[in-house]
């Protein structure tokens, strides 16, 4: 994407670094924020008219050393804290990451948000893993991998969130999009609890238009906040290889930026994150660049307004199917 039209739906969008590792067994993922600064994500949205501020990166509350939920835990409450704060002040957060863990913070600042404004919340989860486990299901143990569950309301997760504790999230407020890899416990899970869920194999039959509409079309008739979480296994691993589970078959570059398009044309997003960047395991700050380039479709930037004369000839995409 290299060119750019100035919008003028500029948004006020705070920038909240979320550097967690705790959830997970592998080293790195807390440079994931400097990583997206450093490919530009405050320079390219300022460059679209949006007013965003860099609040740095949050400090847990307490001691975070180690892995687990108790670690865990620690981060969760400090980033809630800023994510509501964020909400309250009218700017959109984008919580910028870190292992899947920190959406525990991020989720729960937006419910407490919605739960002030009496407004429902639904979660986008655009991830190949469901992030349902819990601890008794998980095979690795790894929190990155329960959030979802855990927001839920399901057993196994005590002293995770601040007093007062929000109500769960209703399971059927979540829909996951690109999903290719979920293990036995969760699967049952997912199921019993009626999450929604679009899967690779629907994409590869259908798109990623149809899908992603009706799932708008609800937020939209509820009057719900949608919160997106965008990890960075949704794309395929030769697009991003900067990640520590990497799943092979995942979104190409087009269908990744199309969702982010639409995500944009909805105005329905009213808070992110964008999580499990490790640049350790990147290749020359390919990830990061990526991931940038995605946040930027999603607050505007395209090609051509949806208004302009149709091309004549188009290019054909480089990024094919896997």
């Amino acid at each position: 994407m290299t060119s750019e039209t100035r919008r003028d739906d500029a948004r006020r969008i705070a920038l909240i670094g979320a550097p967690i590792e705790v959830g997970t067994s592998e080293p790195g993922a807390l440079m994931g924020p400097a990583a997206l600064r450093t490919a530009g994500l405050v320079r390219t949205l300022s460059d679209l008219g949006h007013a965003i501020v860099d609040h740095g990166d949050v400090v847990p509350d307490g001691p975070a050393d180690g892995r687990g939920l108790a670690a865990v835990a620690a981060w969760t409450r400090a980033l809630s804290r800023a994510v509501e704060a964020a909400l309250g002040a009218g700017s959109v957060p984008l919580a910028a990451g870190g292992d899947h863990s920190l959406s525990l913070g991020s989720v729960d600042g937006a419910m407490r948000h919605c739960a002030r404004e009496g407004r429902p919340l639904f979660v986008l989860w655009l991830d190949a893993h469901a992030d349902f486990n819990t601890p008794e299901t998980s095979p690795s143990g790894n929190v990155h991998g329960m959030p979802l569950a855990a927001l839920c309301g399901e057993p196994g997760f005590p002293d995770l969130f601040a007093e007062p504790v929000p109500a769960p999230l209703p399971p059927a407020n979540v829909h996951l999009f690109g999903l290719r890899s979920i293990d036995a416990g969760e699967r049952a899970l997912v199921t019993a609890r009626r999450v929604g869920v679009t899967d690779m194999r629907t994409i590869d039959e259908f798109g990623v238009v149809a899908p992603l509409r009706r799932v708008l079309d609800r937020v939209a008739r509820d009057g719900a906040h949608l919160h997106v979480s965008l990890d960075i296994d949704f794309l395929d691993p030769s697009i991003a290889p900067g990640v520590g589970t990497t799943v092979p078959g995942g979104a190409t570059f087009r269908e990744a930026h199309l969702i982010m398009e639409m995500l944009h044309d909805s105005g329905l997003v009213r808070s992110l994150d964008v999580v499990e960047l490790n640049p350790f395991l990147d290749v020359r700050g390919r990830s990061a660049r990526v991931l940038v380039e995605l946040v930027a479709s999603l607050f505007g930037r395209r090609i051509l307004d949806r208004a302009s004369p149709v091309i004549e000839a188009v290019s054909p995409d480089q990024n094919g199917r896997r």
